[in-house]
């Protein structure tokens, strides 16, 4: 077991900062992307609604599960942290410093603090780009709502 913790203690932050990293990055790729192409989509090109919804729609549960997970991913770190604080408090032997411990303590935190720092953007561009969508599919049904008027 104390192999385990020494694991924790070395890499635990590398891991979960480093995931979380890869996390942000992969959501603002695809948000970028998003953006791009409910910008640039030509609704009269598509014949179905259900041709546009799959072309608007893809990729965003990719940014939603981001933006959902990310905290927890955080938690997850923030746990580890009080883990080895609570392990190294048993191995003090009595010797027991306050200071010490609320160190610990605020930097377990940090992981939470990062986690929800990729989790708000995420969540603010996924409604964001849920409206893009839900006027691209408006334009649609008003320009073949408007064909069939004509017929």
């Amino acid at each position: 077991m104390p192999a385990l913790f020494d694991f924790l203690k070395n890499y635990s932050d590398y891991i979960i900062i480093g995931l979380l990293g890869l996390m942000s990055f992969i959501m603002v790729w695809f948000v970028i992307e998003r953006y791009i192409f409910l910008s640039k989509i030509k609704v009269t090109s598509y014949n179905n609604i259900h041709a546009l919804d799959i072309d608007l729609n893809r990729h965003l549960t990719i940014i939603s599960t981001i933006g959902a997970n990310a905290p927890y991913i955080g938690l997850l770190g923030t746990v580890i942290g009080i883990l080895l604080t609570f392990y190294e408090l048993g191995n003090a032997g009595g010797d027991i410093d306050a200071s010490s411990i609320m160190l610990h303590l605020s930097l377990a935190l940090k992981a939470t603090a990062i986690g929800i720092l990729v989790a708000i953007p995420a969540m603010v561009f996924y409604s964001a780009l849920g409206r893009k969508v839900e006027v691209n599919r408006l334009k649609w049904k008003a320009l073949n709502s408007s064909k069939h008027l004509e017929k």
